[in-house]
């Protein structure tokens, strides 16, 4: 009788491809988990590097709270603005400034999907490791937070800690503290967060602008696409607890002068008092005397964005 040919199989060959095929998934998988890891990795900006910290650094701390969360600073007029500025609150001393940031600033009109917003903007327009937009307040426009020689020239360090570290900073041109501004604002938030790829973007709000910040506190959208949001020497907002930032949890970063007669700090410090009760990342720096003015001046925004950016 011929020999009926016979499929024959190692012992355990069946098994052996099981164990084979789960082996190449799982390492697929392990190899997707450290792409994952990577890009979550990537889209995170590292620590900001000092720039002129001796200058801009805060002089003498009074009263620290809450971890380091919650601190005073000593503030002096004859000290941070006399002695800082060549002509008081209007131009600071060369030792503040380094003007070459200026070959990367334009100014320019972005089409923000059909709506259409004037803005300054230092440094590269696509690919920011982290994007910085500053809200001025009644009365000012893009040049507020463009201007190197006022403020103690804390826009120039601004703009030089951006670039310096890969970073974009916008400094638009608000219409309008409403609705129709909120939109504006939302709008540039999504484009900034689209230029640069999903990296960090955190919004900063002074004076009146700061209704702009809780407008777009209750923008879920908007929240989803920033990192923080930093109020100087604005209003409390009464019904944040109910905003899609409170929901997120969205890190909010305090700085106002104890003397401010427009908005005064007492509200701001129990609204930050009321957060904090529940856990809420935020932090808030008071400057002993300051007046209404002094955050945008004395903030120090690489303390500042480094809270936000290691979180």
């Amino acid at each position: 009788m011929a020999e009926v040919p016979v499929a024959r199989h190692a012992p355990n060959e069946g098994a052996d491809r099981v164990i084979m095929s789960t082996i190449h998934f799982a390492i697929r998988g392990l190899i997707g988990a450290f792409v994952l890891a990577g890009m979550v990795a990537s889209a995170r900006a590292e620590p900001l590097k000092p720039y002129k910290d001796a200058l801009f650094g805060h002089a003498r701390l009074l009263q620290e709270a809450d971890g380091g969360d919650f601190r005073v600073v000593d503030y002096q007029e004859l000290r941070d603005i006399n002695q800082r500025d060549q002509i008081a609150e209007r131009r600071v001393k060369r030792a503040y400034l380094s003007l070459g940031v200026r070959s990367v600033q334009v100014n320019e009109t972005l089409d923000l999907g059909g709506r259409r917003l004037d803005v300054a903007r230092v440094g590269p327009d696509r690919g920011a490791a982290f994007t910085v937009l500053f809200i001025h307040g009644r009365g000012g426009d893009r040049r507020l937070g463009a201007n190197d020689f006022s403020f103690g020239g804390n826009f120039n360090r601004l703009k030089n800690l951006a670039v310096a570290n890969g970073g974009t900073y916008y400094a638009p041109s608000i219409r309008s503290f409403d609705a129709a501004g909120v939109a504006d604002i939302s709008a540039l938030i999504r484009f900034a967060a689209e230029r640069s790829g999903g990296r960090p973007v955190v919004l900063s709000c002074a004076s009146m602008g700061s209704f702009i910040c809780w407008g777009i506190a209750r923008e879920e959208a908007a929240v989803l696409n920033l990192d923080g949001m930093m109020v100087m020497g604005g209003p409390a907002d009464p019904g944040f607890n109910k905003s899609a930032a409170y929901r997120a949890r969205l890190p909010m970063f305090f700085s106002h002068g104890s003397r401010d007669s427009v908005y005064p700090a007492k509200s701001q410090i129990a609204f930050y008092r009321s957060l904090r009760s529940k856990d809420y990342p935020t932090r808030f720096v008071l400057f002993e005397t300051g007046s209404h003015g002094t955050p945008i001046r004395m903030t120090d925004w690489r303390e500042a964005l480094n809270w936000f950016l290691d979180r």
